[in-house]
């Protein structure tokens, strides 16, 4: 049986004063529209057709997943004239789900077990009880019963005092036999106190066809909370977050504080590993058994192996190209690794150094306040305070090698492309524009000299 999978997208969000459309606003470091395209994809549709309306060209260019299709509601003109639009798209027969863009961690088993509750015969509503269901379409039951049939659906404008008294309501997802829904969506009217066309109303088409109508329930309020204003975008956010703290401590990970913790993508953990607070992974993170990452660090796109310590304060940016850190290696504080960066086993990278593009071997160092960029770095590599690689003429990037055993002291700059030799020793403050032969000492550095009799110069009076 056919499964096609409804997205609605199209509404401005005019509460999240932002010029952003409101499902391209990000949870988890995802936009919320691409959070429901994954939960749809993951149910093996059949199609996947997302309405959008308000920015449908930003929209449209954003978000991505095989096979899927665009339909645009122009004007907005309510959630059935919506669905009226996919509605040619659609399958002649099979289930049709409808899906909000804008209530992004709707849970695939709970999308599946609304699809199941329909099994191509009966309109099944998702619908949960909140303390405030203010805003919410409420679920009208057959003498008001909680286990009574269901009749229909009051949105929250329309409803009487009475009627908003109610706690179950509807959270803006169904799963429908396609056939019916097209004969449904042509009998919509919008004789309602906004004009519109609301897709609710045919529940009580349903009922008066004598097709069941039948509810299924999320496993708790988070799946099927809606995002309409910063504050709403900000708790679900921490919701989010809990859940993927929660998960990683199930596993095994010990978090200092799971409430101060972000993840942006997705983070994969051996054993024993260590999280102080304020830590943000973005990208794809990959940390290995008995990483310890201290506080308030940024880690995207990264691998860091076994034992490795990244200090507090430490930012490493993978970017496209990624970053590797070796094992038992140290980094930080207050350290950057950029993209290209490759870390070997046992390397030391201190406070305010920066490496991007670059390989370290075993066992070198780099301590404090320096940058290598775009170098190869021998073995045992004792890489001085200040110094740096000038790896960029103004117009192209050019490699410095460093050998195995090197010594380059304080405040040095390396001009490449240039080769320091296998235990050579660069002295401290030299600007080196040549190859430094292997195991000898290169200074490169104008002679200390004195003036006599030099005054300072002075501000005029």
């Amino acid at each position: 049986m056919a499964l096609d999978v409804v997205i609605m997208a199209a509404g401005k969000g005019t509460r999240m004063k932002s010029n952003r459309p409101k499902v391209l606003h990000t949870l988890g470091g995802r936009a919320l529209l691409q959070h429901v395209v994954q939960t749809a994809t993951a149910l093996a549709a059949d199609r996947i057709v997302v309405i959008t309306g308000h920015g449908a060209a930003q929209v449209e260019a954003a978000v991505q997943a095989p096979g899927l299709q665009f339909v645009r509601q122009e004007p907005q003109l309510g959630t059935g004239h919506a669905v009226q639009q996919a509605a040619p798209a659609l399958s002649p027969e099979g289930t049709t789900l409808i899906l909000n863009g804008d209530v992004p961690l709707i849970a695939p088993e709970t999308a599946r077990a609304l699809v199941e509750a329909c099994g191509g015969q009966r309109l099944a509503l998702l619908t949960i009880a909140l303390d405030d269901p203010t805003g919410y379409g409420r679920i009208l039951r057959r003498g008001g019963a909680p286990d009574g049939d269901v009749l229909g659906i009051v949105e929250h404008k329309d409803a009487t005092p009475e009627q908003r008294g109610i706690r179950e309501i509807y959270t803006g997802m169904m799963a429908v036999p396609t056939a019916r829904l097209k004969q449904w969506l042509g009998r919509l009217r919008n004789d309602n106190a906004q004009g519109e066309y609301y897709l609710t109303d045919i529940v009580a088409m349903a009922v008066a066809d004598g097709v069941p109508v039948v509810a299924a329930h999320p496993r708790s309020e988070t799946e099927v909370l809606g995002v309409n204003s910063p504050s709403q975008l900000a708790d679900l956010e921490r919701r989010y977050q809990r859940q993927q703290a929660e998960r990683l401590m199930e596993a095994g990970v010990r978090l200092a504080d799971p409430a101060r913790f972000d993840l942006r993508g997705t983070l994969e953990c051996g054993m024993d590993v260590e999280i102080d607070v304020n830590c943000v992974f973005e990208g794809q993170v990959v940390l290995g058994d008995g990483v310890r990452i201290g506080a308030n660090c940024v880690i995207r796109n990264a691998r860091i192996a076994a034992g490795a310590v990244i200090h507090p304060y430490t930012h490493i940016d993978g970017e496209k190209l990624g970053v590797e850190v070796g094992e038992g290696a140290l980094v930080g504080p207050f350290a950057r690794l950029r993209p290209g960066a490759v870390l070997g086993a046992e390397v030391h990278i201190g406070n305010f150094v920066e490496v991007k593009n670059s390989t370290l071997a075993r066992g070198a160092k780099a301590n404090h306040l320096a940058y290598l960029g775009d170098a190869t770095v021998g073995e045992r590599v004792n890489y001085g305070a200040g110094s740096i690689t000038a790896n960029y003429d103004g117009a192209n990037k050019h490699r410095t090698v460093i050998g195995d055993d090197v010594h380059v002291g304080s405040n040095c700059v390396l001009i490449a492309p240039v080769t320091i030799g296998a235990g050579a020793t660069i002295g401290g403050g030299s600007t080196i524009s040549k190859d430094a032969p292997a195991g000898q000492l290169t200074v490169a550095r104008a002679r200390q000299v004195t003036v006599p009799g030099w005054t300072r110069p002075r501000k005029k009076a």
